[in-house]
């Protein structure tokens, strides 16, 4: 008998076609005698070779699952190495099944290993009840041979008369209810002959063994969990899935196009389009196009090139009035034809004339809650216009499997988009219509605290770890770095200054300017001093904490360190005084803010006992904490965290930062408790590192809904900040406590450009924001006005400036040595200059619109001002 025959007379009874895409698949379809809920086969054969396998699944690692041959193959001999299906689960209903797949082993020393499985798993679940959960987190049962031929059924290994792994052979899967569980028709087939070389039935297997992702799996290993060699272990090829009742979801498609972001800014347009690794197709084709007058328009078009696989697209001279449906199409050609693949989304009307703006906000992204479903249908119920990740999109550690630091370049690029894919498979609907800012952090770089000094290359001789850190500079390669800032940051307004730092690191700071709202977006780290470098020796630093008992480091405040650098000084010196294309209000968007809001316990001298620590009952105050001295944050170096407080105020400018894993709202002082602005941190998606707030007050009236650590403190840096409200972690008794118990969230900050009020909101996951019975953090929502973000008392006042007119020009003050004392577009037709020291003064007023320029000379401030200056701004002077 043929083997072709011979395999239709084994499977015959399965309903499962063996060879995919071929003559027997055809005609053993036609034969099926029943309904079809599901005919699933792989296609790998119709693909090229390439470091990707498709849409429908979904590979851990990334960088270990490529298409060769017209076979999938586990690059890697390293334990639990899986690739799931995405379009078909298994539900908790009893339904019947039938799938095989054709394995190839690749590395012959396979059996010398400790164990091992090879095959199929059913039933993987993850922590989270969503397929994409199980997709990258996913456990079940394994169905398979191990490395020494015997058929392993989860944690049961039977016996086989195999006596070896054989080199290839065909894994047949029959699941059949009965009663309540399911009867397992296991078949280890020849592939050559399609002979059966060992068959094995079970019994009773419950269904939740059975519930969820279907996947391939070749877990390899030594006995070691960290065990991985770069030698491919097996490779899958005809995998099929048959069922009556089954379904097929392709809307759980992930690829080739992932997802998408953009910004709008001074009627340029960029968006920048992630994708999967399919690059090495030849002939492939990217187009951005736009829908209007009913029909879809090809603005640019290219191809794939860069390592992050990501592309941007530049359109100047964006002028819409309406909302603009877009799409990105990936043309494939495929055997012998082209597939097509669309993402589409919409680039929103920058709402210039609407009376807010309101921004979402995002940090600290870990997987706890991966794939986060509830953070888009929550946060599209408040209706942000504008998205915010500032930083930690993902950490080492997503997804599992740890990071890649060196060795192949491109397995460390697809190391890092196998966290980034993550990242956008959970939060692309927040910004698939509406523009969004994205700014990386030290984690987003495998980095877990930076001090980039100007982008030098870190010391890694001793590893990876602390020492690295210390050294100052980048751990990272300079392209990957650069490979990882173009896939976050390539859709933002163009940088202020694009000239690369050391090593040739780009940078992204830049000034957006929409919908009224002006924002300047920093980098913390880069060319940040690394403190080991600036503190005297005595202090021994490790990993920006000081470990020496008796070192006082406010004693050293004014020692010479970047926090910023002179660059972005300058750019901040420059941004606060632009009011171009109509900005009403300003706002600087950063990692961390300028304060180190957090406390440790007595003792502790790093914040390495953060996940440890107990997490109080809501109305307990935990006692015993100090200021921490924790240089990561921006309260360190001391002198430059004040010259970047004091530029900013000018512009009576609010911050938003990410970062720090503890939400709050402070408000800054410099030589005194709020002279200066406010800033809120938002709290983390998934908090990795549950920082707290309990300084050593006065605690006996403390409530959780008032509580007693709000008002003027002093940081671990000697910073001053006035605290309105901190959002600790507490016991919610439920569970994921990981998840419910560490004060996770997110904010929403509404400029009111009519009122000019800065509205703070923040929230708790999990809950509905528009139900009147959830409440945000306590101490939230906080409101404040435009005029609040210079806090410094007056000393004298300038003459009132009262205007005739409907326009709102900006009002600039500066002082007899012509510095800039502040700038701020009035909010109404009158004005009353404060200063902070008398004498004379020039005051600008101007409108870039109309024309209209005054400029005042030589003004004296006084104390008692009572003068009023009129204008009238429908005269151009």
């Amino acid at each position: 008998m043929k083997r072709r025959d011979y395999l239709k007379t084994i499977i015959l009874g399965s309903a499962i076609p063996y060879l995919s895409n071929s003559v027997f698949s055809k005609t053993f379809t036609d034969r099926w005698p029943y309904p079809v809920g599901v005919e699933f086969q792989s296609e790998w054969q119709n693909w090229p070779d390439m470091k990707w396998v498709g849409p429908e699944y979904w590979g851990n690692r990334l960088q270990d699952w490529t298409i060769k041959g017209g076979k999938a193959v586990c690059g890697v001999t390293a334990p639990n190495r899986n690739l799931h299906l995405l379009p078909i689960q298994m539900p908790e209903k009893l339904l019947g099944f039938n799938t095989s797949v054709k394995v190839s082993i690749l590395n012959n020393a396979l059996q010398q290993l400790k164990n091992g499985c090879y095959g199929i798993r059913l039933g993987a679940k993850g922590p989270v009840d969503d397929y994409r959960s199980a997709a990258v987190f996913g456990v079940g049962t394994d169905i398979g041979l191990n490395h020494k031929g015997n058929l392993v059924i989860g944690e049961e290994t039977i016996l086989t008369s195999l006596g070896i792994l054989p080199e290839e052979f065909v894994l047949l899967v029959k699941a059949k209810p009965l009663d309540d569980n399911y009867l397992l028709e296991i078949q280890i087939i020849d592939s050559d002959t399609g002979k059966i070389l060992f068959s094995y039935n079970k019994n009773d297997f419950p269904k939740s063994k059975i519930t969820g992702n279907f996947a391939l799996v070749a877990h390899s290993t030594d006995g070691s969990r960290r065990f991985e060699e770069d030698i491919p272990s097996v490779a899958f090829e005809e995998w099929s899935i048959r069922s009556e009742e089954l379904t097929f979801n392709d809307a759980h498609f992930f690829g080739p196009i992932c997802f998408a972001q953009y910004t709008l800014n001074r009627k340029k347009l960029k968006l920048t389009a992630q994708l999967a690794p399919v690059e090495q197709i030849e002939g492939h084709q990217v187009r951005f196009e736009i829908k209007e007058n009913n029909s879809w328009q090809t603005l640019q078009k290219t191809d794939i090139s860069h390592e992050g696989r990501a592309i941007n697209f530049t359109i100047d001279d964006w002028v819409k009035k309406f909302d603009v449906p877009y799409r990105i199409v990936l043309s494939l050609p495929i055997a012998n034809k082209v597939k097509e693949y669309i993402y589409g989304g919409t680039v929103a009307k920058e709402p210039i004339h609407d009376k807010t703006l309101k921004t979402a906000v995002f940090s600290c992204n870990f997987h706890y809650g991966f794939p986060d479903s509830d953070i888009p249908q929550n946060v599209g119920k408040l209706a942000p216009d504008v998205i915010l990740f500032l930083g930690d999109q993902f950490y080492e550690g997503t997804g599992g499997f740890g990071a890649v630091y060196k060795g192949d370049y491109d397995k460390s690029c697809l190391d890092y988009l196998r966290k980034w894919y993550m990242f956008g498979w959970s939060y692309r609907e927040l910004f698939r219509h509406r523009p969004c800012a994205i700014i990386p952090d030290d984690h987003d770089v495998y980095h877990g605290n930076i001090w980039g000094e100007s982008g030098k290359e870190a010391d890694t001789t001793n590893g990876f770890g602390a020492s690295a850190q210390d050294s100052g500079g980048y751990k990272m390669p300079a392209d990957w770095v650069n490979m990882v800032q173009f896939t976050q940051t390539s859709h933002l307004p163009d940088a202020f200054d694009p000239t690369p730092v050391k090593q040739g690191i780009g940078v992204y700071y830049a000034h957006w300017n929409y919908a009224g709202i002006s924002f300047a977006i920093l980098e913390d780290r880069k060319f940040k001093s690394a403190p080991k470098h600036i503190l005297p020796r005595e202090a021994q630093v490790e990993n920006g904490w000081i470990m020496a008992d008796d070192f006082d480091i406010k004693k050293y405040k004014n020692l010479e360190a970047d926090l910023l650098g002179e660059r972005q000084e300058h750019f901040l010196e420059t941004w606060v005084g632009d009011w171009s294309e109509n900005a009403e209000m300003k706002v600087v968007l950063s990692q961390t803010n300028f304060a180190t809001v957090a406390t440790l316990p007595e003792g502790a001298k790093t914040g390495a006992v953060i996940p440890s620590l107990d997490v109080p009952e809501k109305g307990e105050y935990i006692k015993g904490d100090r200021p921490t001295v924790d240089m990561d944050s921006n309260g360190w170096p001391s002198s430059k965290r004040d010259k970047a407080v004091e530029i900013i105020r000018k512009g009576f400018a609010f911050h938003i930062a990410g970062d720090q894993h503890l939400a709050s709202f402070v408000q800054y002082g410099v030589k005194a408790h709020g002279d200066s602005g406010f800033a809120f941190a938002g709290p983390a998606l998934n908090n990795i590192w549950p920082r707290r707030f309990w300084p050593d007050v006065d605690s006996l009236g403390h409530t959780y809904e008032n509580p007693a650590y709000t008002g003027k403190h002093i940081d671990g840096f000697g910073n001053k900040m006035t605290v309105l409200a901190v959002a600790n972690p507490h016991k919610n008794h439920k569970e994921p406590a990981i998840l419910h118990d560490r004060a996770v969230g997110y904010g929403l900050v509404t400029f009111n450009k009519e009122n000019r009020t800065i509205k703070t909101q923040c929230w708790p996951r999990f809950v509905d924001p528009t139900a009147k019975e959830n409440k945000q953090y306590p101490g939230f929502p906080i409101t404040i006005l435009q005029e609040d973000n210079y806090g410094r008392e007056a000393v004298a006042w300038l003459p009132s400036i009262k205007l005739k007119g409907n326009q709102k020009p900006t009002i600039t003050i500066f002082d007899e040595n012509n510095g800039m004392v502040y700038s701020i577009r009035m909010g109404n037709s009158f004005f009353k200059p404060k200063v902070f020291k008398k004498g004379y003064y020039t005051i600008l007023i101007k409108n870039d619109v109309s024309g209209f320029e005054k400029k005042m000379e030589r003004v004296k401030a006084k104390a008692g001002q009572r003068r009023t200056i009129e204008l009238d701004l429908e005269k151009k002077n």
